[in-house]
């Protein structure tokens, strides 16, 4: 809420303070509202820019940690190796294989998938954000590093060139109503193959869950206040199969939430695949293809 672009082009927009309260305010949330309220605004009481990038960057410096902590790159590559794997067996897929994290913030994924090489030498790593901040911050990480990885300001769904997968991780839980439906809608337009998004797992113990970890490891109150917003804001199963539908891809959930222990469950995917690309993924899976589980196996409707 304190940040805002356009989602074609990545311009920032004005963001008043007034408004963020008012709106804070009307949900009841007195605890973000007294953070908003310490953010400097200028004479026409908009939010400086500068110093809503600084905390931004600084808190997503912090949430690195949340990603280091729960092997959020270990996990991914569970799934995106033998994805990948599925996508290489296809019928001749374009070049370079491109994996594009939608919401990369600092690029905490894709400098991981960069320094371990877990994908191989033909699959292209870009991380897109509309934060320009964030981007240039995921840039200058990544030179210190002399990784081979590349990050862009803008909508992750016009890039010039095409996505082979799209992957995010922590971003579905901000996208609402029939937006969410548009996501996966814009990515089975696409000429990607597959799309692979992790998320929280919607628990009774999550936002218990968060509060314990961002108490303890968080220094920002903003990033304490969101942590456990976002756990509270999780999709359920049901909602993330029926929007992930609306590619036209086939919607699969990996450890659904009924299927594994709620106290182990932190964040889970919903995948979407190609037809004719399902067959090999789950070879590619070996036993761990069991955890993959389609719209069939539950008794909601996902149309």
């Amino acid at each position: 809420m304190i940040t805002s672009a356009d989602p074609r082009s990545g311009r920032r927009l004005p963001v008043r303070r007034a408004e963020v309260l008012r709106r804070l305010t009307e949900h009841g949330d007195q605890c973000a509202a007294r953070i908003v309220a310490r953010l400097p605004v200028d004479d026409d009481d908009v939010l400086d820019p500068h110093a809503v990038d600084g905390l931004l960057v600084a808190v997503h410096t912090e949430l690195q940690r949340l990603s280091e902590e729960l092997r959020i790159g270990e996990r991914l590559v569970d799934l995106l190796v033998p994805l990948f794997a599925a996508v290489r067996s296809a019928a001749a897929p374009e070049r370079p294989l491109r994996l594009v994290d939608v919401g990369c913030g600092l690029g905490y994924l894709i400098r991981w998938l960069s320094a371990t090489d877990a994908l191989g030498p033909d699959v292209e790593l870009v991380g897109v954000d509309l934060n320009a901040a964030l981007v240039t911050e995921a840039t200058r990480l990544a030179r210190s590093e002399a990784l081979d990885c590349r990050f862009v300001h803008g909508n992750a769904f016009d890039l010039p060139e095409a996505a082979t997968v799209y992957v995010s991780t922590g971003v579905l839980h901000h996208i609402r109503g029939p937006a969410l439906e548009e996501f996966f809608r814009l990515q089975g337009r696409s000429r990607a193959l597959a799309f692979c998004h992790y998320d929280i797992a919607a628990t009774s113990l999550a936002p218990i869950g968060a509060w314990v970890f961002h108490r303890a490891r968080m220094r920002h109150p903003l990033g304490r206040h969101d942590g456990v917003a976002s756990a509270r804001r999780a999709h359920s199963d049901a909602t993330l199969l029926s929007a992930a539908a609306a590619s036209g891809m086939r919607p699969l959930l990996y450890e659904p939430r009924g299927t594994v222990n709620p106290f182990c469950t932190t964040l889970r995917p919903v995948l979407g695949i190609r037809p004719g690309l399902e067959a090999p993924l789950r070879q590619a899976l070996g036993r761990a293809s069991r955890r993959l589980v389609g719209p069939e196996r539950f008794s909601w409707p996902t149309g």
